[in-house]
């Protein structure tokens, strides 16, 4: 089951290849850059949610 490729194809497959994860990188990076808004969120409610998150760690 040997298939032959040329050069063209096989270069063209590479650049494929970092292209996608170029893209991956960067859409992974912008999501983890996004800030939450928690500005509709009640002060009180924000204190009691991030000590429920500390006593689960």
């Amino acid at each position: 089951m040997e298939e032959n490729y040329s050069i063209d194809e096989i270069l063209s497959a590479v650049d494929d290849l970092q292209n996608f994860k170029r893209n991956k990188t960067k859409k992974v990076s912008s999501v983890s850059n996004a800030k939450t808004d928690d500005s509709g969120i009640p002060k009180n409610t924000l204190r009691l949610i991030e000590e429920a998150e500390k006593s689960n760690n």
